[in-house]
């Protein structure tokens, strides 16, 4: 399993929280890439509910992650 900021940019407006199943169903009725279907499909299903993509790739990026001031604009 393996995140790259486009696939887990496709998760960004599910619909948190949400389990592995919801996640699934989301990414099959968004249209999201065959990568992100398979990186969930590969996680273990416990029943978790994860709160963010956070919680899926904890190095996800924040916007505070980028120097890039919307006000200037």
């Amino acid at each position: 399993m393996y995140w790259t900021l486009e696939l887990a940019s496709k998760l960004e407006d599910a619909p948190w929280p949400a389990t592995r199943d919801e996640l699934l169903d989301y990414a099959n009725r968004s249209g999201a890439p065959l990568e992100v279907i398979e990186n969930l499909q590969e996680m273990e299903d416990e029943g978790e509910v994860y709160e963010s993509i956070e919680d899926l790739w904890p190095d996800y990026p924040s916007k505070d992650d980028f120097f890039f001031n919307e006000e200037e604009y």
